[in-house]
């Protein structure tokens, strides 16, 4: 259930919660004005009183390791998905990007299976990117063929006041200190450089709308930014915020939502859908014609740019500028 945006968090099994807490947007470590926001499944997710920004505590986060992130039959998915329709998806991204860096440097941060950088490469763009998933790395690395190195970004050495441009692409939820992530990506881009990012949005309509039933909502992901608490976030790290773009993957809509009702239809709700089941669903839609695929993504793009337009969506693309 979800509790009461004025409950304080005073009891001993809450105090040891909010061990060690910190709000990595406004640097708040008082114990006495973080609320619980939200309760799923036993996940306690937090709001900062001071700045808003929402998170889930470090005390749930102990065991979370991104190096297995998906296992090899999610990389057999891949390999037998269609690559042409997945840089369909990257090239409408690239439609946005454009409009800032036409060209330069251009640093991935989490390439994941590469098809962005990879997009990238076929643009024009000078690529280098990082993952630290096995999987997804070795499909980057052999299929692709992409200059990606496998390390932690905490771990990495990057090049400083060097690239145009550094994306991340639904990554930034996923880390703990992302306060020091965005500090490291200020260093790394030129003075005129642009830092372009996608991020769950907690002040979405469709987050507002499923609450706790948000897709979006679970152990893997630590930080819920609003458009508020994104752009403070960067702001204090050295960035000048200039455009935040209503996105919705409609691939992780038809993975997700339609995929678990057709479960739950046959009485399977009760066995976690793993990714490479949504993976090899999403195969078997998408297993058309190429014509009919031009078609789809023609729809698709109509349909995302509208929802776009109207802020109807449950992520945001955020472009920053370093001035």
């Amino acid at each position: 259930m979800r509790l009461s945006k004025t409950h304080l968090i005073n009891n001993n099994m809450e105090k040891a919660i909010l061990k060690d807490v910190e709000c990595k947007v406004c640097k708040n470590i008082d114990t006495n004005t973080f609320i619980l926001k939200f309760n799923k499944n036993g996940l306690n997710i937090v709001q900062c009183e001071k700045c808003k920004f929402i998170f889930i505590p470090p005390y749930f986060r102990k065991d979370i390791d991104y190096k297995n992130y998906k296992d090899e039959a999610v990389l057999k998915a891949i390999i037998e998905g269609n690559d042409w329709l997945k840089i369909q998806r990257h090239l409408l991204r690239f439609r946005t990007i454009k409009k800032y860096q036409t060209k330069g440097k251009l640093f991935d941060l989490g390439v994941g299976w590469g098809h962005f950088l990879y997009t990238g490469k076929l643009l024009g763009y000078e690529i280098e990117g990082i993952e630290m998933a096995e999987m997804p790395y070795k499909y980057a690395k052999e299929h692709l063929k992409l200059p990606v190195d496998k390390i932690d970004f905490f771990d990495y050495k990057p090049k400083t006041n060097y690239y145009d441009m550094l994306t991340m692409w639904d990554v930034l939820e996923h880390i703990d200190n992302c306060d020091e992530v965005v500090e490291k990506c200020f260093s790394m881009l030129k003075k005129g450089g642009y830092l372009i990012l996608q991020v769950p949005q907690i002040d979405s309509y469709i987050a507002k709308k499923q609450k706790e039933e948000w897709q979006a909502m679970g152990l893997d992901h630590v930080n819920y930014f609003s458009r508020k608490t994104i752009t403070e976030l960067l702001e204090k790290k050295g960035f000048k915020v200039i455009k935040i773009k209503s996105s919705i993957e409609v691939k992780l809509f038809l993975m997700y939502s339609i995929y678990n009702k057709k479960r739950k239809k046959k009485e399977e709700a009760t066995v976690k859908i793993t990714h490479a089941e949504r993976q090899a669903y999403y195969n078997q839609v998408v297993n058309k014609p190429k014509w009919k695929l031009k078609i789809m993504v023609f729809i698709h793009n109509i349909i995302y740019n509208l929802l776009s337009h109207l802020r109807i969506g449950d992520e945001m693309i955020v472009i920053a500028h370093k001035q």
